[in-house]
């Protein structure tokens, strides 16, 4: 397999390129050299995707598979099917369930309502971008809508987030209850389905994540605490208390969506046509576990303030107290 990697230096995009490589496929990313250097292996072409020149030098190639991770405009990829279309078996865009219009449903299936193209929040663009890939390559357009992507060299940190915090120890509030569902992808889950999904030549388009109830939010932060080895207190709060003083779920609290949230689809959505298609999830333990080692591996100390010794206490002593 010939495989080119729009990007392929950061989190999914370096777990793609060092899977494709184990497989024995010629990997080329196209990348500008700002964010580091793709896994050894994987050949680098250096160029700007917004600057058709630097596009062109693409096409004196054929590749079997495209796979492009862009979360920026959506012209960007319409240029890049564009000019690869010619040259190119299957493009392969990485979108997110963020696509589709009301987040709070459960159950969400890869044909529900999507947001409106044409704004500017982050599924408005996504759903542009698919539509421009659609346009292009047509039946030989997949579309992958991950969601929420945890794992070694994770960015934005989410995971990181929790180990980071938990690592320091002591009384840690968090919030209940502990047997909240989570619905997640190991980004080395979310690489291999993508690679066996270019070599069996898939089209279409799949909700690419565990199926809900994956974990827990009790499972992942008891993995957390034990990965590193901490003393942490898990001091379990009740949802209204973060209201009440202010915390947002998911923006200010990683990973966390308390039941009756408007994204709380975020972790019910339908992946089974992801899952008859070949895809399977490790334990939330060995994500856990992994993340965790890279991260130790870094050079420097781990800052892991969480929410803040203030925020914290408060959460600790209830409102109004």
């Amino acid at each position: 397999m010939r495989l080119l990697l729009l990007g392929g230096t950061r989190f999914l995009g370096r777990a793609l390129g060092h899977d494709a490589v184990a497989r024995g496929w010629q990997v080329t990313a196209f990348h500008r050299g700002v964010t580091g250097a793709p896994p050894h292996g994987v050949a680098s072409v250096y160029g700007d995707r917004t600057v058709a020149a630097d596009l062109a030098v693409l096409t004196r190639t054929g590749w079997d598979a495209v796979v492009d991770t862009w979360d920026g405009p959506p012209v960007a990829v319409s240029a890049a099917a564009t000019a690869l279309a010619p040259v190119s078996g299957r493009y392969i865009f990485v979108s997110s369930r963020s696509v589709y219009d009301d987040l709070s449903t459960h159950g969400l299936t890869e044909d529900s309502p999507l947001t409106p193209a044409g704004g500017s929040s982050f599924g408005s663009v996504k759903v542009a971008a698919e539509h421009a890939v659609r346009a292009t390559f047509g039946h030989r357009t997949l579309i992958a809508r991950p969601g929420l992507v945890l794992g070694p060299h994770e960015q934005p940190e989410r995971l990181v987030w929790w180990l980071r915090r938990l690592a320091r120890g002591g009384d840690v509030p968090v919030p209940g209850p502990p047997d909240l569902g989570l619905q997640y992808i190991d980004v080395r889950d979310l690489a291999r389905w993508l690679l066996d999904a270019a070599q069996a030549d898939l089209g279409g388009t799949f909700n690419v994540v565990s199926r809900p109830g994956h974990t827990t939010m009790g499972a992942l932060l008891a993995a957390c605490t034990e990965a590193a080895g901490s003393d942490a207190r898990l001091r379990w709060v009740p949802p209204a208390v973060f209201s009440a003083v202010g915390i947002q779920p998911w923006s200010e609290l990683p990973i966390w969506v308390p039941a009756g949230s408007g994204v709380r689809g975020l972790h019910e959505t339908d992946s089974e046509r992801a899952h008859a298609a070949g895809l399977h999830c490790r334990p939330v333990t060995q994500t856990v576990a992994d993340t965790w080692a890279w991260l130790t591996s870094l050079a420097g100390p781990l800052p892991g303030d969480g929410l803040g010794p203030d925020r914290e206490a408060a959460l600790l002593r209830g409102p109004g107290a």
